[in-house]
């Protein structure tokens, strides 16, 4: 099989995470999500916060712009007063999620990889979804909260992951043209999610 970069977009709930740690492990390659993030903070300077969570209160925002680490690097220049933008944030991670593309095959999780690695030829674009119910249930085992918050924050989640696409890819999250698979994974399951990937990388190494 040849090597791909596979980026894996998902509905809070649906197992996506999950399925892509099981993919990296039977596929024994690099795992990337949150990673990214350390990553993208060490190279810029600026606060890992304000990349962990854009939805901070602009007045916590406000506060956690000037925290830098120290000098960035890869050619990036200091936001003027401390406060870097949306989508220099946005870059930053998109120059990490590019990096990692070049070392070699590797799964990716969300922020936009499809898009920002739109151009190559052995990148292989996954969104995993499922119904209400199946992501309510999966979210109640990793959530401490009652059933009507947590289903609050399933609905809460995707829409801002979805806000985040448009803003700054233009695009549609939900539309699936954006993607090479879009995997059901209430009805095969995380582990027919897997080896529904596989199978289709298998196909598409023989083209």
């Amino acid at each position: 099989m040849k090597p791909f970069v596979i980026t894996i977009a998902r509905r809070y709930g649906s197992g996506g995470k999950t399925v892509g740690r099981m993919l990296a492990k039977e596929l024994n390659i690099p795992f990337y999500d949150r990673e990214i993030i350390a990553m993208a903070s060490e190279d810029s300077g600026v606060n890992e916060v304000l990349f962990s969570d854009e939805r901070l209160r602009p007045d916590l925002r406000s506060r956690l712009r000037g925290l830098y680490k120290g000098e960035p690097v890869l050619g990036y220049s200091t936001p003027a007063k401390g406060a870097p933008r949306d989508g220099e944030l946005f870059e930053y991670q998109a120059a990490v999620i590019r990096r990692l593309a070049e070392t070699g095959p590797c799964i990716i999780m969300g922020r936009c990889a499809d898009y920002v690695l739109g151009q190559r030829s052995d990148v292989a674009r996954v969104f995993v979804h499922a119904d209400a119910d199946f992501c309510l249930e999966q979210a109640m085992l990793v959530n401490s909260m009652s059933r009507e918050d947590v289903r609050k924050k399933i609905v809460q989640v995707d829409e801002y992951r979805a806000k985040f696409y448009q803003r700054h890819t233009g695009k549609d999250w939900y539309d699936a043209r954006n993607y090479d698979l879009t995997l059901n994974s209430a009805v095969l399951g995380f582990e027919g999610v897997c080896d529904a990937i596989v199978q289709y990388l298998e196909v598409r190494s023989r083209y």
